[in-house]
């Protein structure tokens, strides 16, 4: 197996203070970061692309059903064992330097472990079967046993469904799990635990099953008051899935806190001390609030990659519709933290970017000296707010907030003979600004107003163009955060909160979010002339999402299943592929 790297070290002498190191897991590749704690500088950072990446067509040559999405147990390791020792190296750091860990991975990403804690799939028995493999957060296939939850929910009057904005996600861990139960019950019944891939890969580390309870907040349906929907409701569900906390387990840590130390027979192959601590696992998008400054509410944080989340904080609960989520302690201690997301950003536009964009324009970005991302903004930029005359709805891989439905598909209307690839390249570029007011709409009509955008991510920093749209459609400043790594900047610090102030770490999330947050590289405010065109646009905007994501929703979903049906699943129950 081949594993691409792609490291560089950053431009800040080496020390001999506390470092803590941040390992953030995305869709495609995972990043390390060696986080200076007296200084708050990146000392060093290594890239590490998957060797398998997403498994979505085929697993050892079979295609897979439409809507799946499998990856595998070996690229995260692989990010850790080769990750870890080459930022030391850059660095120059020693082991005993190294105070903490934080680990966070897109998130619902789970897998079958046995009761060692070694993946399923990893045993002969079982690597063969798609259900023992890891399902990626974009796994869209449970989404018929996440509408049933939802019914059964509503039908039942259960109260939790209000802190998912009133319905459930096939990216979730129950709809993930259930799945497995009904398809695959070999599996179900062979697996120990069922866990998030940010958990298991702290137990990898450790040797302890540490279950972060801010992953089990927003993805399999816990809260701390009111622990777990009821077994009852479970069963109305699906009457023999009786145990829905058999393969989640019972015990739940918050966030910043020690999940343990560094297995003493792991720490000499990732050149750190057995002292060395860990800290409880997180979400990608969450661990970013701390490492952009998120101090109370008004700020909306935008982790923007291959989708996007947003994230806010209240002082007191609001339950309102079209939100994934609300959890106490969830983003910040002692806050209520939202999330919302858009599923389909990065993706959406490098979709365009492979897929639709002719040679001549190819040919035209390489003698430009210029990546076809650069070339086609440069050309769009020159474009005026609704001069294509086009418009797009950001579905391509179905509507996370607020509609909550996989199963809409992306729109692009207003085409005609004379369009051009850079009008429909800037027309994507607004679709996500677009969907993201629909969100900040949303927050505040129901009481929780946004005042400015918190942007971070490698998007931001790589397309002003797309941050000055966001800023013209949604009339809110938007603030962009000087560093590409700003997930793994969050784990760092969460890391150090772990270790505490005795072990040259921090005594609270406070303390070291205000000593570590990265600073504002950029500005962008609204441009009024702009702004007051995207008014009258995103008014149409609002219309067409009523008519395709809710009045005639049924169009998208008779067209999805006509497709699926054309795409007959070769994988049965229990067959081998």
């Amino acid at each position: 197996m081949s594993v691409t790297r792609a490291s560089e070290p950053l431009p800040h002498p080496p020390s001999l203070s506390s470092i803590a190191i941040g390992v953030d897991y995305g869709t495609e590749s995972g990043r390390v970061l060696a986080l200076d704690l007296a200084k708050g500088t990146e000392v060093a950072r290594s890239v590490i692309v998957y060797g398998h990446g997403v498994m979505d067509r085929e697993l050892d040559g079979v295609t897979l059903p439409p809507d799946w999405a499998l990856t595998h147990p070996q690229d995260y390791l692989d990010v850790l064992h080769q990750g870890i020792p080459e930022v030391l190296a850059q660095g120059n750091i020693r082991a005993q330097q190294v105070v903490a860990v934080g680990i966070d991975v897109t998130a619902c990403t789970v897998l079958p472990v046995d009761a060692s804690g070694s993946p399923l799939c990893f045993s002969p028995e079982w690597k063969k079967r798609p259900h023992a493999w890891p399902k990626l957060w974009k796994h869209h296939a449970a989404q018929a046993i996440a509408d049933r939850m939802t019914e059964v929910a509503q039908t039942r009057g259960e109260s939790f469904l209000a802190r998912y904005g009133g319905r459930l996600s096939s990216e979730w861990y129950f709809p993930k799990l259930i799945q497995i139960f009904e398809e695959d019950p070999e599996v179900y019944h062979a697996m120990a635990r069922f866990i998030e891939v940010t958990d298991w890969l702290v137990w990898y580390l450790t040797g302890h099953e540490r279950r972060s309870s801010g992953v089990a907040g927003y993805k399999a349906l816990w809260s701390e008051t009111e622990g777990l929907p009821s077994r009852d409701y479970f069963t109305a569900v699906n009457a023999a899935f009786d145990s829905p906390l058999a393969k989640l387990g019972t015990q739940f840590y918050p966030l910043g806190t020690p999940a343990g130390t560094i297995r003493p027979d792991l720490a000499p192959d990732l050149g750190l001390s057995p002292e060395t601590s860990v800290a409880v696992g997180n979400v990608d998008s969450m661990v970013a609030a701390p490492a952009v400054g998120l101090e109370g509410p008004g700020a909306l944080v935008m982790v923007m990659g291959t989708s996007i989340c947003h994230l806010t904080v209240t002082e007191h609960e609001v339950r309102l519709p079209g939100i994934t989520g609300v959890v106490k302690d969830g983003v910040l201690p002692s806050w209520y933290g939202y999330e919302a997301g858009q599923a389909a950003v990065g993706d959406m536009f490098a979709w365009f970017v492979q897929q639709a964009v002719p040679s001549a324009y190819q040919d035209a970005a390489r003698t430009a000296h210029l990546s076809l991302y650069e070339y086609l903004e440069s050309l769009a930029q020159d474009l005026s707010p609704g001069e294509s005359g086009l418009m797009a709805l950001d579905w391509w891989n179905g509507n996370r907030s607020i509609l909550g439905d996989a199963d809409l598909e992306g729109a692009l209307i207003g085409l005609s003979l004379a369009t051009r690839p850079e009008e429909i390249y800037r027309t994507l570029l607004e679709s996500v600004a677009m969907g993201t007011r629909i969100i900040v709409d949303n927050f505040s009509e129901h009481g929780v107003p946004i005042t400015r955008l918190l942007a971070c991510g490698g998007l931001p920093l790589k397309s002003p163009l797309l941050m000055q749209i966001y800023a013209d459609v949604t009339g809110l400043p938007v603030l962009v955060s000087d560093s590409e790594e700003i997930p793994a900047r969050g784990s760092a610090i969460f890391g150090a909160v772990a270790a505490g102030h005795d072990r040259g770490g921090f005594a609270s999330l406070g303390e070291a979010s205000r000593m570590l947050a990265a600073p504002i590289r950029t500005r962008y405010a609204p441009t009024p002339e702009a702004h007051a065109v995207y008014q009258e646009i995103y008014a149409i905007y609002r219309e067409l999402y009523q008519q395709l994501g809710t009045t005639s929703s049924e169009w998208m979903h008779r067209l999805k299943a006509i497709r699926l049906q054309a795409h007959r699943p070769r994988y049965r129950k229990g067959e081998s592929l």
